[in-house]
């Protein structure tokens, strides 16, 4: 049986322009390669734990346009089950424009219809019976918060995926019993610019395990007052979009399966890794057997 996993937060959809160089002026520019794709951490990612042999249960809030009509083909194709994501009559769905260098970093333009209901109560009312952990963004607070109470209600783990500005999911980190920074979240959340300072603060405040993913500067994990750093591997990355989602996908996966801390963040790791390697953000995810075979050549 695959591990089941309820995810909640934003969906969008991407549109994705590569070029040498980031524009720096206000003119006309032609791209080396674009695609549409579909985006957003939470529905990045639901698609990652479906292709790592999990069961993927998406809870997001869309409008009711042909944007949401795209947003939700993508997943279907990707068989993440979409029940739990709601359209509301009247508003438009959230998509980005993201602009890719040569090196591989990312310029994010999105939109987001701010009247969208907050709302989350219809989530916590269908929640399936065989969830296994809950992972949730810091872009919907009322949904991440629901689904944190979930996992505290189930005894399973909650995983938040805690991007600044953290605060405003302030109920849900303060609930998860994992929360997992981004350097720029974490140093949003502590003041502290130092990953290691900021994640020992983040671990006296928190009640969950602090964790901070770093890029390639690896993994930091606070617990109990100690300090335990995981290196990234060593890649060429050509394209980085997506990879943090793809790690607190497969974070969650593997917690759900069993797997302990340290295990889940080596496999956490090595999934985002291998993403960094290929161009496209949610089309780079790998799958479990990718993810184990390149795990098994670092050894």
């Amino acid at each position: 049986m695959s591990a089941s996993v309820l995810v909640a937060g934003v969906a969008v959809l991407d549109f994705v322009f590569h070029m040498q160089e980031f524009p720096r002026s206000a003119e006309k520019y032609r791209a080396d390669g674009a695609v549409i794709s579909g985006g957003g951490n939470a529905a990045n990612a639901a698609v990652a734990i479906a292709r790592l042999g999990g069961e993927a249960h998406l809870a997001s809030r869309l409008g009711h346009d042909e944007i949401a009509d795209l947003i939700i083909a993508g997943l279907d194709r990707e068989n993440v089950i979409t029940d739990l994501t709601k359209r509301f009559e009247g508003h438009r769905s959230s998509f980005s424009s993201i602009y890719i260098d040569s090196a591989g970093e990312r310029q994010i333009m999105n939109y987001r219809d701010t009247s969208l209901s907050m709302d989350a109560e219809w989530v916590t009312q269908s929640v399936p019976g065989n969830i296994k952990a809950c992972l949730a963004d810091t872009r919907w607070p009322r949904g991440a918060h629901a689904v944190m109470r979930e996992a505290q209600m189930q005894g399973i783990p909650g995983v938040m995926d805690a991007e600044a500005p953290v605060l405003e999911a302030r109920e849900a980190v303060y609930a998860a019993s994992h929360v997992a920074f981004s350097a720029q979240g974490a140093a949003d959340f502590t003041g502290e610019q130092n990953v290691e300072k900021a994640a020992l603060k983040a671990d006296r405040e928190l009640p969950g395990t602090a964790i901070i993913t770093d890029g390639e500067n690896g993994v930091v994990m606070a617990k109990d007052g100690n300090i335990r750093h995981f290196p990234a591997f060593n890649i060429k990355a050509i394209d980085t979009l997506g990879a943090g989602d793809v790690w607190h996908g497969a974070f969650a996966l593997a917690l759900a399966e069993g797997q302990i801390e340290d295990a889940a963040i080596v496999f956490a790791n090595g999934a985002a890794a291998l993403k960094c390697t290929r161009l496209g953000g949610r089309d780079g995810a790998p799958t479990k057997s990718e993810t184990l075979e390149f795990l098994e050549n670092q050894t």
